[in-house]
């Protein structure tokens, strides 16, 4: 006689669809322990895998305007949280060219078609944090009791999968500048998608300001800059000469010692400090040549 896995009964789960953003933010002062929930490529995985079962999905999609981005006067963009990876490639990908290169490299078409940074933003955990903190990005999220307010980039993620949202809050919208320079994201995973990272970088160019951005992924309990190597850059480049292989060098190191991995099924902290080392020379390299290039690609 066989042996069975006894399974458990399915939890009521109220499904909410509410169709204008505050009756959302109504939702969250009510019921405080409801999911959001845009493409559902972070939540529905939990779900499956009976991970989380939360007493109510709050569906976001009904709300048009989070699918919404615009240029505001002062010449910032402004995404909001619903607009999917397959837009940010085809219609922002010139304006924000990092964040649409690790958009490229999440999931299938699929995915690509239903994920937002919103989502990723939310979840704490995806392949945008890193293109978001080079480039200087702030969130804005609201509350229907004290209004919206708006998150640095470099202050929203608080440790392996928390961010900065109160209970009662929701992303609204993204905010970052369009690129003013050459701008990379490059990761290390199994293969080029539909896998998380194993370690991710991501570097933006500011020759107005004589500065460069960067942002490190899956290389620390929470996404961040490489402060140290962002500012060894700033007083050693050469703007208008060749990169010297010494400062590439020197800066991927630099990299490599502002993050601290672990070690896990993917791989070993030693080999993400090795990994980011490489790939941030690499991608200081392509920007450059890009720099040298009048900001096009070469």
């Amino acid at each position: 006689m066989g042996t069975h896995r006894e399974r458990r009964a399915p939890d009521i789960m109220d499904f909410l669809r509410p169709e204008a953003w505050e009756d959302a933010l109504t939702v969250m002062v009510e019921r405080p322990s409801t999911v959001p929930i845009q493409g559902g490529t972070s939540v529905m995985v939990g779900l499956n895998l009976d991970l989380n079962r939360p007493t109510a999905l709050l569906d976001l999609n009904p709300v048009t305007e989070l699918t919404r981005w615009e240029q505001l006067e002062n010449g910032t963009l402004r995404v909001g949280a619903g607009v999917p990876y397959a837009r940010l490639i085809s219609e922002l990908g010139d304006r924000l060219p990092a964040l649409a290169q690790a958009a490229r490299t999440i999931g299938s078409s699929q995915i690509r078609n239903r994920g937002t940074v919103g989502g990723n933003l939310g979840a704490a955990s995806g392949d945008t944090h890193a293109p978001l903190l080079a480039m200087g990005a702030v969130i804005e999220v609201e509350s229907s009791a004290r209004g919206a307010r708006m998150i640095p980039a470099t202050e929203f993620f608080l440790g392996a999968k928390r961010n900065a949202l109160a209970p009662d809050e929701l992303i609204r919208a993204f905010h970052v500048a369009p690129a003013s320079g050459p701008q990379y994201f490059s990761k290390i995973g199994k293969r080029n998608a539909m896998v998380a990272a194993t370690c991710s970088f991501s570097i933006a160019l500011f020759p107005g300001e004589r500065r460069v951005g960067t942002g490190l992924g899956s290389a620390a309990p929470s996404p961040r800059r490489a402060l140290a190597a962002e500012d060894f850059l700033a007083a050693e480049l050469d703007w208008d000469g060749a990169l010297d292989g010494a400062v590439a060098r020197t800066f991927g190191n630099l990299v490599a010692e502002a993050a601290d991995p672990v070690d896990d099924v993917r791989a070993t902290a030693q080999y993400r400090r090795h990994a980011l080392s490489v790939i941030a020379r690499r991608a200081l390299t392509w920007a450059w040549q890009d720099h040298a290039n009048n900001g096009k690609a070469a």
